[in-house]
C-alpha cells in the first residue's frame, strides 16, 4: 500500500506556528518508519482548511484518483479538513475504494462502517471548533464596537494601541489628513492633487504605502474621522478622538456629490455646466461642442429669450479666472483677518448661553430616542435594517447639536467659523488659477455663491446671504484691508 504524507499549518506568515510543519514531518516519518508504510509523495501547507480551495489538498486528491497512491498519513483529521467540502472528499474516496486507509498518530480509522462513523464525527468535531471559534470572535468584535473600541486596522491619521487595544490620534499624520478634508472643502482642489500632494508631504498609509487617488477618496468619506464607526452595516458612536468637525465632513461630501453628479450626467466633460443661469430668462445655461470647442447658451426652454448667444468656453474661463484674481485674499491678508475674528471670539461667548441650553434640550431628546429605539428594535418591534437607519439618522442629529453646542461654548457665535471658512476659501481661490482642472472652479464658486448668471456674455457672479454678512463682519473688524466689492456690497 502506498502513502502520502500530508502537513498542514493554519495560517501563510512565516512568524506563526513556524514550528508547526516540522514537528509533523518529523512525527510523522517517525510513524511510517516504525509502521513500515511507504511513502510515495509528501505535501505540505501553510493554509487554513475551514474553507475549501487548499492548492496542495486537491494535488494530492488528484494522484489517488490516478490510482498513484491509495493511503494518506496526516497528524490527525483536522489537518485534513476543517470544512464538510473537503472532509465529505475524503469520506467520498474511501466509499470508492480510492482510499484503502487512513493514518493518524493521534487518531485510530478502520475502513469499516463504523471507522467511517467516526471519521464523520471527528470531520465534524473539526467543523464545529471553527464554527465555534468564528462566532465567538464575531461576538466579541460586536462587544468591543459596542463599547465603542474600533476592532479593526486604524485608518491612516490613528494607530493601534497594543497596550490598550484602543485607537489613538498619530500626532505626525493627523493634521495632515485634517489639512486634506480643510483643501477639499474649499473646492478649490481636486482628488488628483490631492494625491499629489499626499506625495509631496510624504502622508503615507499606515503600512507606508503612497496614497493613491483612490485612497484619498476613501479618506474624504469616512466617518471614523468624525467619531462614529459603520461596523456590519451599523452606525456606532467611538470613544477615539474626532480629527475634524462633522460640518467639515458634510462640506466634503457636498464638494464630491456635485462633482460626481456633472461627471455622471455629461460625457463631455464641459467644466461649468450647472454653474450659471440666463439673466434675461433665468433659464439654465447649457454647453454643446461646435467644430472642437466648446460653447455656453440659454436653453430657452420658457420661450424666446433676448440674450446674446453662444460664449466660448476659453472665454468664460478667462473671465472666471479674472473674477477670482480679485477675489483672492493673500496669505497676509488671511493672517491678518482671521486674527481678528479671534478676537471676537471672547465678546460672542457672553450671548450664547439661551442657545446651549435650548440645544442641550434637543440633545437630550435625541438621546431619549435613541435608547426608545433599542427599546423597540430589542422587542422584535423593527427589522435589523430599519433600526440600523434610523439609528443612523439619529445619531448623525446628535453629532451635529454636540458640535454646535461645542462651537456656542468655545467659539461663541455661529457667525464666526462660516466666515474663518470662508476667509480661508478666498486664500485658496489663487490655486484655482493654475488647477488643471477646470470643474474645480466650478464647485468653488458653487460653494461661496449661488445663482449665478449669464448676463449679455458676461459672467455675474452673485454671493450667499451669509457670506455676505461674513464679508460685512469682517470688514467692519478690519477696515484696513481691501475686500472684493460684492463682498461689502
Amino acid at each position: 500500500m502506498k502513502y502520502i504524507l500530508y502537513a498542514r499549518k493554519s495560517t501563510e506568515e512565516d512568524d506563526r506556528q513556524v514550528l508547526s510543519i516540522e514537528a509533523q514531518l518529523v512525527e510523522l516519518q517517525e510513524y511510517a518508519a516504525k509502521e513500515k508504510l511507504e511513502i510515495v509523495a509528501s505535501f505540505q501547507e501553510a493554509k487554513t482548511a475551514k474553507e475549501p480551495g487548499r492548492i496542495k489538498f486537491a494535488e494530492m486528491l488528484s494522484l489517488i484518483e490516478r490510482g498513484k497512491a491509495d493511503g494518506i498519513i496526516s497528524w490527525h483529521p483536522d489537518r485534513l479538513a476543517r470544512n464538510s467540502v473537503d472532509g465529505g472528499k475524503i469520506i467520498h474516496l474511501v466509499d470508492r475504494g480510492l482510499i484503502r486507509s487512513l493514518k493518524f498518530p493521534t487518531f485510530w480509522f478502520d475502513v469499516t462502517p463504523q471507522g467511517l462513523f467516526m471519521l464523520n464525527i471527528a470531520f465534524g468535531q473539526s467543523k464545529y471548533f471553527v464554527d465555534n471559534l468564528r462566532e465567538n470572535v464575531k461576538r466579541g468584535l460586536r462587544q468591543k464596537i459596542r463599547n465603542g473600541v474600533w476592532p479593526g486596522w486604524a485608518p491612516v491619521g490613528y494607530l493601534n494601541n497594543a497596550k490598550t487595544r484602543g485607537i489613538d490620534v498619530d500626532s505626525e499624520k493627523a493634521t495632515k489628513v485634517k489639512k486634506l478634508f480643510e483643501m477639499y472643502a474649499t473646492g478649490a482642489y481636486t482628488l488628483h492633487s490631492l494625491a499629489n500632494w499626499c506625495k509631496e508631504h510624504n502622508l503615507r498609509g499606515n503600512l507606508g504605502k503612497e496614497i493613491a487617488l483612490s485612497n484619498v477618496q476613501s479618506i474624504l468619506q469616512n466617518i471614523f474621522y468624525i467619531g462614529l464607526m459603520k461596523y456590519g452595516g451599523e452606525i456606532h458612536e467611538g470613544q477615539h478622538e474626532p480629527l475634524i468637525s462633522k460640518k467639515l465632513f458634510d462640506t466634503c461630501q457636498e464638494v464630491m456629490a456635485k462633482r460626481g453628479r456633472v461627471h455622471e450626467l455629461h460625457k463631455n466633460d464641459f467644466a461649468f455646466l450647472g454653474l450659471l443661469k440666463c439673466a434675461s430668462c433665468g433659464c439654465s445655461i447649457t454647453a454643446e461642442q461646435q467644430k472642437g470647442h466648446n460653447y455656453y447658451r440659454c436653453t430657452k426652454k420658457k420661450g424666446l429669450c433676448q440674450e446674446k448667444h453662444y460664449l466660448r468656453e476659453e472665454a468664460l474661463t478667462e473671465q472666471i479666472k479674472s473674477f477670482l484674481q480679485k477675489v483672492s485674499l493673500s496669505s497676509q491678508d488671511t493672517e491678518k483677518v482671521l486674527a481678528a475674528l479671534d478676537s471676537e471670539q471672547d465678546k460672542a461667548r457672553e450671548d450664547v448661553q439661551s442657545e446651549v441650553s435650548v440645544l442641550k434640550e434637543q440633545l437630550a431628546s435625541v438621546e431619549a430616542k435613541l435608547q426608545k429605539l433599542l427599546d423597540i428594535y430589542l422587542a422584535d418591534a423593527l427589522s435589523t435594517e430599519e433600526y440600523a437607519a434610523k439609528k443612523q439618522s439619529l445619531l448623525s442629529q446628535k453629532m451635529s447639536l454636540s458640535e454646535k453646542i461645542t462651537d456656542f461654548e468655545t467659539k461663541g457665535l455661529s457667525w464666526l467659523e462660516p466666515a474663518r471658512e470662508f476667509v480661508k476659501s478666498l486664500n485658496q481661490a489663487t490655486n484655482l488659477l493654475s488647477s488643471p482642472d477646470p470643474t474645480a472652479m466650478t464647485t468653488f464658486l458653487k460653494n461661496i455663491g449661488s445663482n449665478h448668471i449669464l448676463r449679455n456674455r458676461e459672467f455675474v457672479f452673485t454671493p450667499k446671504i451669509e457670506y455676505e454678512l461674513v464679508a460685512e463682519r469682517s470688514v467692519a473688524n478690519q477696515n484696513s484691508l481691501t475686500f472684493p466689492v460684492w463682498c461689502v456690497g
